[in-house]
């Protein structure tokens, strides 16, 4: 057997801290609901300000010790390692695996790096090294003595609101190829004006409470947590009791639109069957769905033509919307929703479902008005996300049966560098109307450019069902000063919508799976700057496991003024560092005389390489 086994858990959402995070298994009992007016959205001039805040939390050291993200981290993490300490001694010196998703990282601390620079108070130079999306991650592995690069793999998935359950997936292949002992993997978020206000300005957002698969649902609201679980090999838990098990994992592009989703469901509904698939069982085995269910009238839509694909002709599902009792969590939401699942499955309960009014016979679901015994089997966690990311997990507290995925060699198959990213030609190469171009930014068109390159020299239908991922130095840095300047000098009001999309890292990538229809697994990367070869070694980890038969890697940097100011106050400024991009094409074909192996256990140089898509210039022909 192959099963990922979960043998600690760390968690801190509103209900709670610890089991008391994500426990809804109380039998009788009613979805308990923590989202609530919040007082700093209302200060800040938003007009649903409705979000879920986390319990108060011990404060870090350093420079992100007023990071809210790295806090919420921290206690996570502390709370799977105390149990590490007690089921598992010497775990330390295991090989470890490290991956962890977030949406906005260090957005927190960015905010006020962006202000300080506008001079409106505080020290840039102080402020500079929490404003980077990986410096939450960095402060809470500090907090618990822990070095990054000590682990034997590490990633920080910032693939928006499927990060976390990437993440998790992604450890569950380092352990079917023996590369790791024990995999660290989870998400993480806190508040913040600017993510608030951006999907506000979407028209995202809730004017009451959430009302998942119901008729008259306006939206979500916001929320803050983070989960961390331990993960083991089935044959190496050592003894260790065993809290659920990860016995299969998948993940797709819509390829459709930035924001909104495939409305006809095909993406996440091929995500969860390839999870199904992955665990070598049928989807008759599978009792409870914890949904992505943000109550947006499109996107729960989408989800249950989803959960009617993957279920057809197998006993509807309990649809569990976990959301709308504590927000959306973002980069946490994955695992903080899984192990929702997880302790339903345990318990042998049906969860509840918050929300109230009838169903929508448009977005039909199977929801509970108040926890029930019931036998659920397995669990499926479906996920998706900005650029049209999904990802899935089968989730089970039995023996699966998986079989091992055994693992394929990876090739480096064409490769393609770009500088500059004009318009006129942009336009030319890819076959996308000039105007359209001219909304996406600057980070969005170098990247595109590059996979345009790419197109010219392999033909687009090589590309097309593709993976992509995209591999970031200090990402979206620039835009999302572009974007917060509005609020800065006027109100969150005046924020451009349109710039929002493009504020995640994962806008690179999306842009590119819709003109190139690349329909296979896809995300972001970003544990510090080597991002780029970081992202290689995830696309060759998802190629090797067949998780796709070839994948897209690109990599690109605006090397704006922001950023070129962070690496000058982080004393990181004699590194090479240029705007441009890198985009490779990798598969898992045998091999031929252009082929160039890639090595499974990459290690990106983040302390000493070229900044960004540079690292991958040696590969580039």
């Amino acid at each position: 057997m192959s099963d990922a086994c979960v043998i600690a858990i760390g968690a801190v959402s509103a209900l709670g801290t610890g089991r008391a995070a994500y426990g809804v298994t109380t039998s009788g009992e009613a979805a308990r609901v923590a989202i609530a007016r919040d007082e700093e959205l209302s200060r800040a001039g938003l007009s649903r300000p409705f979000a879920a805040r986390a319990p108060s939390l011990p404060a870090l050291d350093g420079p992100a010790s007023s990071d809210r993200a790295a806090s919420l981290l921290a206690t996570a993490l502390g709370g799977a390692m105390r149990t590490l300490d007690e089921v598992r001694p010497g775990w330390r010196r295991e090989r470890i695996g490290l991956a962890m998703g977030t949406s906005s990282g260090g957005m927190l601390g960015a905010e006020r790096f962006f202000a300080a620079r506008d001079s409106r108070g505080g020290d840039p130079r102080a402020l500079a090294r929490g404003a980077t999306y990986f410096a939450p991650l960095d402060a809470a592995l500090a907090t618990h003595g822990l070095v990054p690069d000590a682990f034997t793999q590490r990633t920080h998935l910032v693939a928006a609101c499927a990060a976390s359950t990437i993440a998790i997936g992604l450890g569950l292949r380092w352990l079917d190829r023996d590369a790791c002992d024990l995999v660290l993997a989870g998400g993480y978020d806190g508040l913040s004006v600017f993510v608030a206000m951006g999907f506000e300005a979407l028209r995202a957002t809730t004017a009451t409470h959430p009302r998942p698969f119901r008729t008259g649902r306006d939206g979500m609201s916001l929320g803050e947590g983070a989960g961390v679980v331990a993960l083991v090999r089935d044959k190496d838990t050592r003894g260790a009791s065993v809290f659920f098990r990860v016995a299969g994992f998948g993940a797709s592009t819509d390829a459709v639109h930035i924001t909104a989703p495939d409305r006809t469901g095909n993406g996440l509904a091929r995500a969860g069957l390839a999870a199904i698939a992955d665990a070598g069982i049928s989807p008759a085995s599978i009792g409870l769905v914890s949904a992505h269910a943000t109550a947006t009238p499109y996107n729960d839509a989408m989800e249950a033509r989803a959960i009617a694909s993957i279920f057809a002709g197998a006993p509807a599902p309990i649809v569990h919307p976990f959301k709308a009792q504590i927000g959306h969590t973002l980069g946490a939401a994955g695992v903080l929703e899984s192990l929702a699942a997880a302790a339903a499955l345990e318990a042998r309960v049906a969860p509840a479902a918050a929300g109230d009014g009838e169903l929508d016979p448009d977005a039909p679901a199977l929801l509970l008005e108040r926890a029930e015994p019931r036998e659920l089997g397995a669990a499926l966690k479906l996920s998706a996300a900005f650029g049209g990311a999904n990802a899935s997990l089968v989730l089970t507290t039995e023996p699966s049966g998986r079989s091992p995925r055994p693992s394929r060699p990876v090739f480096l198959r064409a490769s393609a560098h770009v500088r500059e990213a004009d318009l006129e030609s942009l336009s030319t190469l890819t076959g996308v109307a000039r105007d359209r171009l001219a909304r996406l930014d600057t980070l969005c068109r170098l990247g595109l450019r590059a996979v345009a390159e790419l197109a010219q020299k392999v033909g687009r239908p090589a590309l097309e069902g593709a993976g992509i991922v995209a591999g970031h130095a200090l990402a979206t840095l620039d835009t999302n000063d572009r974007f917060d300047a509005r609020r800065r000098s006027r109100s969150p009001t005046a924020v451009d919508p349109r710039l929002f999309p493009a504020t995640s890292p994962n806008a690179v990538a999306g842009e590119c799976a819709i003109v190139y229809k690349l329909t296979g697994p896809s995300f972001a990367v970003c544990s510090g700057l080597d991002g780029a070869s970081e992202a290689l070694g995830c696309a060759a980890e998802l190629l090797a496991a067949g998780d796709a038969d070839r994948i897209v890697v690109v990599a690109a940097d605006d090397a704006g003024p922001a950023a070129r100011d962070l690496l000058l106050y982080t004393s990181q400024a004699d590194r090479p560092f240029a705007q441009g991009a890198v985009a490779l094409l990798l598969d898992a074909m045998a091999p031929d005389g252009a082929a160039r192996p890639i090595d499974l256990d990459v290690r990106p140089d983040h302390a000493g390489s070229p900044i960004g898509h540079l690292a991958l210039l040696p590969l580039v022909t």
